[in-house]
């Protein structure tokens, strides 16, 4: 049984259709990555299964259960994760303070215990924890927003453009990270506009076009298909 699955959903952003019919799954322990130019409709497909849109049509599962409908915020509580583009931390909070932020629907009891995790995948956190957000560089922001998906201790972590306006050595490091929580057992669907590093680490791809889906398979033969990477590889 999948971990999540999406079913035929359509999304419109009032008369503009930008979804259009697709269908995906998501099995336990894998990274399932959507690639695809701007505008294909990668966000718009994580904000409608993380709750912050509703599909026109279609249904979207995890575990086997519905969660259509269900608000965003209580879907963290059953075990899903966004991390946003644009990684959106709390700026004028402290590292430590956005942290607590994202375990504010475990037990109190579990937090520390928690933040010690995230603490040993990020040591950059740890030495920053009391430093204000808003002062943190790019790549630490992105750290921090993984970190604070990870303070609910999700199933399926959702991350949108990790590697958005980062030089060539954090996006390694951001990546490095991925492969590193992906080893641990966590499940990961990736949105991404680095196809190449994308399709490296992933199991499986999905290519977005213009709100549908154009090709599938597994991320590897994806990532030598000619037609993927005379698209998205510049080959």
């Amino acid at each position: 049984m999948s971990l999540l699955s999406v079913q035929d959903i359509n999304v419109y952003y009032g008369s503009i259709h930008a979804i259009k019919g697709i269908s995906f799954d998501v099995n336990e322990g894998e990274i399932v990555t959507l690639i695809g130019a701007n505008g294909a409709g990668k966000s718009t497909t994580l904000n409608t299964i993380s709750g912050l849109l509703k599909p026109k049509t279609g249904s979207i599962e995890f575990e086997g259960q519905s969660i259509g409908g269900v608000p965003a915020h209580r879907l963290i509580s059953k075990g899903m994760a966004l991390c946003p583009e644009g990684r959106r931390v709390f700026l004028q909070m402290t590292v430590q303070e956005n942290l607590e932020m994202g375990g504010f629907t475990r037990p109190p009891a579990e937090i520390p215990v928690t933040l010690e995790k995230v603490f040993e995948t990020f040591p950059r956190l740890k030495e920053r924890c009391r430093q204000i957000a808003g002062t943190l560089s790019g790549g630490e922001q992105q750290m921090l927003a993984m970190g604070r998906a990870l303070m609910s201790k999700p199933k399926l972590i959702m991350l949108d453009e990790p590697s958005m306006g980062l030089s060539p050595i954090l996006v390694e490091q951001i990546f490095d990270i991925v492969k590193d929580l992906h080893k641990s057992g966590t499940t990961i669907l990736l949105v991404e506009q680095n196809a190449q590093m994308a399709l490296s680490v992933a199991d499986r791809a999905y290519v977005l076009e213009t709100g549908r889906i154009s090709m599938e398979g597994d991320a590897k033969e994806l990532l030598h298909d000619e037609r993927v990477r005379r698209a998205y590889l510049g080959g």
